[in-house]
C-alpha cells in the first residue's frame, strides 16, 4: 500500500435498509374422504370404492342371509368431511333393481337370469330397508364417522348354484 492512503470502508451513514413483506395465501375447499381416500381432485368430483356388502357362502336352499358393508376389514363406511360441511350419503340404485322381487329393493344376479332379492339397512335390526335414493345424513364436525350398513338377502325356490353379484351406485354430496 502506498504511504498516506488508507483503505476505504463503508461508512454507517451510507448504509441502507429496506423492510418489506411477503404475502402468503392458501385457499381451502370443502372435501370429504371415504375409507381414507380423498377421491376428488379439487373439482368436487371423483370416484371411490365405498366397500363391500358380503353375504358369505350359502346353500342354494337358504332362506335368508345377513351381511354388513365392510372396507378392508372395518365395519361400515368411514367418512370424514370438512367441519361445517353438510354431507349426505345417497344410495342411488342397484344394477339389477328391476329384477328384485316384490317387497325388496335390490337383486343379485348370477348373470344367467337368476336373481336373489336383497335389501340394505341403516340399522342392525334390519327393519326398514333403504329405498333407492335413500339417504344417510352425516354430522358436519370434521371427525371421521363410521356409517354402518347392513344387508339381508332372501332365498327362493329354484335358485341355481353360482356366484351372485350386484353393484349399488352411491353418491356423497357435500
Amino acid at each position: 500500500m502506498a504511504a498516506g492512503f488508507l483503505p476505504m470502508t463503508p461508512s454507517p451513514a451510507g448504509a441502507a435498509t429496506i423492510n418489506g413483506t411477503v404475502e402468503a395465501h392458501l385457499a381451502l375447499t370443502s372435501a370429504c374422504s371415504i375409507n381414507g381416500a380423498a377421491p376428488n381432485d379439487g373439482s368436487g368430483t371423483g370416484s371411490v370404492d365405498f366397500g363391500t356388502l358380503e353375504f358369505g357362502t350359502q346353500t342354494s336352499l337358504f332362506s335368508q342371509a345377513d351381511g354388513q358393508v365392510t372396507d378392508s376389514g372395518t365395519q361400515g363406511i368411514a367418512i370424514q368431511c370438512t367441519p361445517g360441511t353438510d354431507a349426505t350419503l345417497t344410495f342411488v340404485s342397484g344394477a339389477n333393481d328391476t329384477n328384485a322381487s316384490a317387497g325388496h329393493v335390490h337383486a343379485l344376479t348370477d348373470g344367467n337370469s337368476h336373481y336373489v332379492p336383497y335389501d340394505i339397512f341403516a340399522t342392525s335390526q334390519r327393519t326398514t330397508p333403504l329405498a333407492n335414493a335413500g339417504t344417510v345424513l352425516l354430522t358436519a364436525d370434521g371427525t371421521q364417522q363410521a356409517i354402518p350398513l347392513y344387508g339381508r338377502a332372501y332365498g327362493a325356490a329354484g335358485l341355481a348354484a353360482g356366484t351372485y353379484a350386484d353393484t349399488i351406485s352411491v353418491t356423497l354430496t357435500f
